[in-house]
């Protein structure tokens, strides 16, 4: 059951993370996310999860936040080892149940990887 948690080592949390990982990542796309991924030397997966206040409220940019965050706990597998990933959603985005918002990210990052 730990492999389904979501621990602080897994978190990008410094400002300085986020500001490497903008200049140094490739960036991807959907209709309601960006995802920008870099290497890390860490040799662990981590997630930045970035909702701008164009997105709506602080009740809307919370879910959306928590949506992501439960996408990342259960679905490890699809984000790369040794990497950091970014997740900005778009503004305007409407509001997303968790299937909507699984569907849109799996296919996000199943197009980044190759897989």
């Amino acid at each position: 059951m730990k492999t389904q948690s979501f621990r602080k080592a897994e978190k990008i949390t410094s400002k300085t993370g986020y500001r490497n990982i903008y200049e140094r990542g490739s960036r991807r796309s959907s209709r309601f996310f960006t995802t920008i991924t870099c290497g890390n030397r860490a040799g662990i997966r981590r997630l930045g999860i970035t909702v701008t206040k164009k997105t709506g409220n602080a009740v809307r940019r919370n879910r959306l936040k928590r949506l992501i965050r439960e996408f990342f706990r259960r679905n490890k597998n699809l984000f790369p080892a040794d990497h950091d990933v970014v997740i900005m959603a778009k503004k305007n985005i409407p509001p997303l149940s968790y299937r909507e918002t699984a569907e849109e990210l799996t296919e996000l990052l199943l197009r980044k990887t190759g897989k």
